[in-house]
């Protein structure tokens, strides 16, 4: 734990989500004041009460609305939500006076007793996390000790952290947005997945979103890993460059001297020339390139964590596919439906297509993050039977999607829709696949509800099939 008397701040909470919720924990342990501020619309102070812990509910100062001018020069550090920028009017205000601004991520690393293994990137960071977090526990189950699944992955590492012990690891999944505010976040084991154009709308250009996400390594040291993605140009030359830590790579493209490659349908460790096979991807429930990918770094960040490959292996071959990404979730009258809500830019979309193997009916569209829809477009590769779109990019998705020949295109107003005209025109042997290159902003509050609501369709459907 970093030493600092908390006792002694008056800390800014912005947002009463996931990250909100668990940094007023956080600070209420380490004896620090608390303002809860919730700027949304029509909050009031009962409500936001009731989001709280418990044991927190009656002590913060809530704000609703505006913050009032007098507790402004009372406030000595900001905490924001990860979905409040750092131009947001009232983050802005405070970092001209010199406050420090933290991520709840950054806040509880202060707090940190045990070990951090890191993981980000634009796309396969939380089935990444997930399948490494769960190695690291079956391996700290067998040592007697614990580990924790934190972060953007939907755990607030702040509630995690004070369970920490020397002998712990977080893995946490890290967003570009988290790391926008760290200062002394430290992980001695970390991931970048790949770098691909994303939340241009909060970064305002790619190079920005770059260098949030290449922070994840800024206070790595001698001693500590970074993994990277050897097929992204970015990260290549990152991790070629001169750095105190190591840089251990993975490849699906090419065979590495040094470094973890796939092998047709094998995943190879090589050590200065000298391979070893490690696993078969055609033994695990995951599919597609984009899994055999955050697999090679499940085996990377958890054997520089002393893991055994043989248990790397074992805890892979059981671990079910994450929720809304490439789920597969039912057949109905001969029809494949999955779900890849998680795909919320055209790179992740990418991969959806890529792994189907069936002519598929693409249910696609959302909210406008200023993406580039032509390059998954082109991934289609002949396996996109009708495009159907909703939301309000539909009319830029088709009008791209004509631009690249893509003549079966239907538009309509809601999801549902989209899948009733799924359900009425494709035959057996076809996929239905929802894998929307977007957010789901306006629509839904996030992806996991348009992936629930999309489930339930399903299932609703293959009842009425009985």
């Amino acid at each position: 734990m970093r030493s600092r008397d908390w006792t002694k701040e008056t800390v800014l909470v912005i947002g009463t989500g996931i990250s909100g919720i668990g940094a007023v924990h956080l600070l209420r342990a380490a004896g620090a004041q608390a303002v809860l501020l919730e700027e949304k619309e029509g909050a009031d102070e009962a409500t936001v009460r009731g989001k709280l812990m418990p044991e927190d509910a009656d002590w913060p100062l809530i704000v609703t609305g505006a913050l009032p001018e007098e507790l402004r020069d009372r406030i000595t550090r900001v905490v924001p939500s990860p979905g409040v920028p750092m131009n947001h009017p009232i983050v802005a205000h405070f970092l001209s006076k010199g406050i420090p601004v933290d991520s709840e991520v950054e806040l509880a690393f202060q707090f940190e007793k045990g070990h951090l293994m890191a993981i980000t990137g634009t796309n396969g960071k939380t089935t990444t996390t997930s399948l490494a977090g769960a190695v690291m526990q079956a391996f700290a189950g067998r040592r007697g000790s614990r580990a924790f699944i934190v972060g953007n992955i939907g755990r607030s590492y702040a509630l995690a952290v004070p369970d920490t012990d020397k002998d712990s690891w977080s893995v946490g999944e890290i967003s570009s947005f988290q790391l926008e505010a760290v200062t002394d976040f430290h992980p001695q084991i970390a991931a970048v997945t790949n770098i691909t154009p994303d939340h241009l709308d909060r970064h305002g250009t790619m190079e920005a979103y770059i260098a949030a996400k290449l922070r994840i390594a800024e206070n790595m040291e001698a001693g500590d890993v970074l993994v990277l993605n050897y097929e992204d140009p970015v990260l290549r030359a990152f991790g070629k460059a001169p750095h105190p830590f190591r840089t251990v790579f993975f490849s699906s493209g090419r065979r590495l001297r040094d470094g973890y490659f796939l092998d047709g349908t094998k995943i190879v460790r090589a050590s200065d020339g000298q391979e070893e096979v490690l696993f078969d991807v055609r033994d695990m429930q995951l599919v597609g390139m984009c899994n055999y990918e955050n697999v090679m770094t499940v085996f990377a960040v958890c054997e520089a964590a002393g893991v055994p490959a043989g248990l790397i292996a074992e805890v892979t071959r059981a671990f079910p596919p994450v929720e809304h990404r490439i789920e597969y979730v039912a057949t109905v009258g001969g029809v494949k439906y999955y779900n890849d809500s998680k795909a919320t830019n055209p790179d992740a979309a990418i991969q959806g297509i890529r792994a189907m193997s069936a002519p598929t009916f693409l249910i696609a569209g959302g909210y406008d993050k200023g993406s580039d829809y032509a390059p998954w477009i082109r991934a289609f590769d002949g396996k996109v039977k009708e495009l159907v779109l909703t939301g309000k990019t539909r009319d830029a998705i088709a009008a791209c999607a004509r631009e690249q020949g893509i003549a079966r295109i239907s538009v309509f107003d809601s999801l549902d829709e989209c899948l009733a005209h799924c359900a009425k025109c494709a035959e057996p042997g076809d996929a239905v696949l929802l894998s929307p290159a977007c957010a789901s902003w306006g629509m839904f509050p996030n992806f996991e509800a348009r992936g629930k609501a999309f489930k339930e369709f399903v299932m609703k459907l293959a009842g009425e099939k009985k």
